[in-house]
């Protein structure tokens, strides 16, 4: 299992997590509050968020022979889209 953290610096985290979570609960198993969730991906990949007042906090969790990076660019980008009015949203992707 490859695990990947960022902390990604916004004042708006409680929103993006309650947004992206609500966005993929519809195909995947989704759990979350306004200050933390958890995404199950379909090829064994998950994502935990935390938000607080000035950062939205990702932990990525995907299993050997996934693509990790691919992963990460799928987070990110969506994270992205929600966050429109600050994009691009700066992930210091780090192996966790």
């Amino acid at each position: 299992m490859s695990i990947s953290v960022a902390r990604v610096p916004t004042h708006s985290a409680s929103r993006y997590l309650q947004q992206l979570a609500k966005h993929w609960a519809h195909k995947m198993t989704v759990a979350f509050t306004a200050e933390e969730g958890t995404i199950d991906f379909p090829n064994g990949s998950r994502l935990e968020m935390r938000a607080d007042s000035e950062t939205l906090d990702v932990v990525l969790s995907v299993p050997e022979g996934e693509d990790r990076d691919r992963m990460r660019e799928v987070v990110s980008s969506h994270l992205d889209r929600f966050a429109f009015r600050e994009a691009p949203l700066t992930f210091d992707w780090r192996e966790g």
